[in-house]
């Protein structure tokens, strides 16, 4: 079920304060990198990350690989950082408002 516009803005508040969890390299995103932000996901549900280099259209895409790979949604995206949610369906650590 895709997150509401007050669902997104009350975790984008949630986020202010997180560090990027997961950062990408230069070799952009990889199986173990989707992997490693998989185990962050089901552990944190917010994350943090910190996109590498390039243009608009290549963190598009790495975006949009990330996303895809985890099976998370976008929250937010401000400059080379992005904003990820999952809910862990076994422990939900985060409540969101209806």
């Amino acid at each position: 079920m895709p997150l509401t516009s007050f669902q997104k803005r009350y975790l984008r508040g949630l986020a202010h304060s997180l560090s990027p969890v997961v950062m990408l390299g230069q070799k952009g995103v990889t199986p173990s990198l989707v992997a490693e932000l998989g185990l962050a996901l089901n552990h944190h549900e917010l994350v943090k990350v910190r996109l590498s280099g390039g243009d608009r259209e290549e963190r598009a895409a790495q975006i949009e690989a990330l996303v895809q790979g985890s099976t998370s949604e976008l929250v937010q995206l401000i400059g080379h950082t992005a904003t990820l949610w999952k809910r862990n369906d076994k422990e939900p650590k985060l409540p969101l408002p209806s």
